[in-house]
């Protein structure tokens, strides 16, 4: 008797956590399951929420550049607060990241990078969508090759040190917003939105409203 074969969709793990913003070639996904046509930009967003009772805060224009090889991704927020030493970035992105989205306020430091091609592989290999960090970046020639969203202050050529473990977990400020655990970070060509809930363009409230 033939076998019967599975279908792609009944083997996928199942995730405690929303899909990443980002969808898969050739379908799309909001975030919270629903397929609303291509992914949203964020002035699309903005349009439809500015005055939905989601929070929305936008980064200072001009403080993130894009490093890594997509331009737009989104997904819930993880945090880490740590200054030219990543050993905390490192083990925050050796777990499942479940799409999420790792936000590190680096204290803005231009004298080291906290990030470079061995990270982002290994973001990449757990699952996490994408990096945000208030510091920089190296290998950027490799990392804009990698399907990884990277936005950082600037390029340095010199690695962190490996010495003082920072913070995971907590609430970091930087560009004039907070980004908390939990929360949901969306970015593009046109900047970075932090909103409480996860947001679509379908109605005005995001999944918090369901």
């Amino acid at each position: 008797m033939p076998k019967k074969h599975r279908r792609e969709s009944d083997m996928r793990p199942s995730s405690p956590v929303s899909k990443p913003w980002t969808p898969p070639p050739g379908s799309t996904n909001s975030g919270n399951g629903r397929s609303s046509g291509p992914p949203p930009s964020l002035a699309d967003l903005c349009d439809v929420h500015v005055a939905s009772p989601d929070r929305l805060s936008v980064v200072e224009p001009g403080l993130l550049r894009s490093y890594g090889g997509r331009a737009k991704f989104g997904g819930r927020v993880e945090c880490v607060r740590c200054f030219e030493s990543n050993l905390t970035v490192r083990a925050a992105l050796s777990n499942d990241g479940h799409g999420r989205v790792l936000v590190v306020d680096g204290g803005g430091s231009k004298r080291a990078a906290l990030v470079g091609d061995e990270l982002a592989k290994l973001a990449i290999d757990n699952g996490w969508c994408g990096l945000i960090l208030h510091g920089c970046v190296r290998d950027s020639s490799v990392l804009r090759t990698m399907d990884l969203g990277v936005l950082a202050v600037g390029a340095h050529p010199v690695r962190s040190i490996k010495t003082y473990p920072g913070e995971r977990g907590v609430n970091v400020n930087f560009g004039g917003v907070e980004f908390v655990p939990g929360q949901w970070v969306y970015s593009d060509m046109d900047g970075v939105l932090v909103s409480e809930n996860p947001i679509h363009l379908d109605d005005g409230r995001g999944d918090g409203g369901h």
